[in-house]
């Protein structure tokens, strides 16, 4: 199978005044996470680091007014669409419960012929549209070999739980322990503004809330735990931002479901 060449591998769009929303179009949907870039005046954040099909760190610093400032790699879990390029940068933080992933990630292939058909059933039940051929509908560069994927290892620079803070200086964010999707998965509460960045705890489309991964009883706990919050805007790790009023139908309907689990 042939795939075209793609005239530009990613996305961004200005959210606010601070922050980008970086995406891969190419990627099926599944597959195709937010990253966000957060500027900051003594450092700027990268949320989540894609799939690493194409280099990130280019854009990445186009976005930034000075790409000679820090960056920190701020990788809210370690599955495949979330840790791609987080190699490309030099400052990396993850959960401890990740890091060992985060150092030594396991092999993925871009051929879905070559995922275990219980992840294909997952996704299929979650609400997903079937899989393509390859994860991708396009190649990010003419001699690129879809059969060569792979995400390099990218050690954590640093450990950070819940509780701590990311600090750029004239921004400050508390990061929250979100387990049920992933044991070590992280989000980031800027309660300034009434921001979440609440990676695949929660984001407006079908929750992956079953597999090897999951805990339900932990994303109930993590559900509610965000539910309490002043909520004004979430930035997913998928699909669009969304408001409060839209954050209370999500949870409310997931709980709903797990009622009887």
């Amino acid at each position: 199978m042939t795939l075209p060449v793609a005239d530009q591998w990613y996305h961004s769009t200005q959210l606010d005044d601070r922050t980008h929303l970086i995406t891969e179009p190419h990627v099926h949907p599944i597959f195709s996470a937010n990253m966000h870039l957060v500027l900051g005046r003594d450092a700027d954040l990268l949320i989540d680091s894609g799939m690493g099909i194409a280099p990130l760190r280019p854009i990445v610093d186009h976005l930034r007014p000075d790409p000679t400032k820090p960056v920190i790699c701020f990788s809210t879990h370690t599955h495949v669409d979330h840790i791609g390029a987080a190699h490309e940068f030099s400052h990396r933080l993850v959960h401890p419960i990740e890091a060992a992933e985060l150092a030594k990630p396991s092999p993925y292939s871009l051929d879905s012929a070559d995922i275990p058909q219980r992840f294909v059933q997952l996704f299929a039940d979650a609400g997903y549209p079937p899989l393509w051929p390859y994860l991708v509908d396009a190649l990010p560069y003419d001699a690129y070999d879809l059969h060569s994927y792979a995400i390099p290892p990218a050690p954590a620079t640093q450990t950070i739980k819940d509780g701590a803070y990311v600090d750029l200086g004239d921004w400050q964010a508390e990061v929250l322990h979100l387990p049920g999707h992933s044991p070590g998965q992280i989000g980031l509460w800027h309660a300034a503004s009434g921001t979440l960045f609440g990676a695949d705890a929660v984001y407006d489309g079908p929750l992956i809330y079953e597999g090897p991964d999951a805990d339900i009883d932990a994303y109930k706990a993590t559900l509610a735990r965000i539910r309490s919050l002043p909520v004004q805007i979430v930035h997913g790790g998928h699909d669009p931002a969304f408001g409060a009023a839209r954050l209370a139908q999500i949870i409310d309907h997931y709980l709903e479901l797990w009622q009887s689990r």
